[in-house]
């Protein structure tokens, strides 16, 4: 009669635990609980447990998590910015003991050369940090405070108190679970009327029951670990440019912007190719010219001129025949 209790308890148990089980463990991502109050509401179906009292216990547990997370708000916070700056290398190091300072960290950081138009080189970076969410207005006015330009600045939020909120009511319902099966575990234990044999299969039907459990409940702690720590330290990506890539022409101490600017580029652009061109032309294609079709043009000039000459004398002599 024991034995048969425990399966079926076990069979009931499972099969509001596989519920749990495809949401909370079908992908690591932080996205798939995008549907608060899954479990919960799963945790209306029938389960055998002790007494009235834990019943109560588990709806009123899990009602309580959902007020107290709804009235905290779970919001990640991400910026991102693109500044100019003198020296790449020594602003990257700054943004680092800034974010440390205020009690964060650095999750990346990149420096590398990019080439300019010119042919020169010049370093251009991107680091990640991570401060505290109440820190983030003043680590990005910091960031801009010696900046020679700001080409970008976005923000982004998200707000993530649903799903908080939903794998709160998951890992509540797991934990009541497991407590059901830790006592079953010991009445299958403590059962006079099973043999060994009996005994042994019933408590390692139940094992296995609580290992699938409290895998769920790990990883749903995990997902919401990360969903506190991305929401206490906002991301702030920041890509750093040297100054001498974008510096502008300079004309007389006047620095044209816009349409200008490009209208004026693109003429030097156009008269230095042009001067280049002559001076290429008169110092070699020229000479290049004259080395080959000289030649040519010489023999040519005095075939032409033997052919007038020889015209000439044939109109003399016809004209001194004329006369005799």
């Amino acid at each position: 009669m024991f034995k048969q209790t425990v399966l079926a308890t076990i069979i009931i148990i499972a099969a509001l635990l596989s519920a749990c089980g495809v949401r909370a463990a079908s992908t690591p991502s932080p996205e798939i609980y995008s549907q608060p109050g899954g479990v919960a509401q799963e945790s209306a179906a029938p389960m055998e447990m002790p007494s009235a009292d834990v019943a109560r216990t588990s709806v009123s547990g899990v009602a309580n998590a959902a007020n107290a997370t709804t009235s905290d708000r779970l919001v990640i916070m991400n910026a991102d910015l693109t500044v100019v700056v003198k020296d790449p290398q020594a602003k990257m190091d700054a943004i680092s003991q800034m974010a440390t300072s205020m009690g964060g960290f650095v999750v990346s950081m990149n420096m590398y050369q990019t080439y300019m138009q010119n042919g020169d080189t010049a370093p251009q970076g991107a680091i990640s940090i991570r401060v505290p969410a109440d820190k983030l207005d003043t680590a990005m006015s910091q960031i801009k405070a010696d900046a020679v330009e700001v080409q970008n600045e976005t923000r982004s939020g998200e707000d993530v108190t649903a799903q908080y909120t939903d794998l709160k009511s998951q890992l509540t319902n797991l934990e009541l679970a497991e407590k059901e099966l830790q006592a079953i575990m010991e009445e299958a234990k403590n059962n006079p009327n099973s043999t060994t044999t009996s005994k042994t299969q019933d408590v390692l039907a139940v094992y296995n029951q609580i290992v699938a459990v409290r895998g769920q409940i790990e990883q749903i702690k995990g997902q919401m670990q990360y969903y506190e720590q991305s929401s206490s330290y906002s991301l702030i990506n920041v890509t750093l440019i040297a100054e001498k890539t974008i510096k502008p022409v300079e004309i007389g101490g006047w620095q044209p912007k816009g349409v200008a600017l490009e209208a004026i580029q693109r003429l030097v652009n156009f008269l230095e190719g042009f001067v280049n061109f002559l001076i290429r032309f008169f110092l070699y294609y020229l000479w290049v010219l004259v080395l080959i079709f000289g030649p040519i043009a010489l023999v040519i000039w005095g075939i032409v001129a033997a052919v007038r000459k020889n015209k000439a004398k044939k109109v003399k002599k016809a004209a001194q025949a004329s006369k005799q």
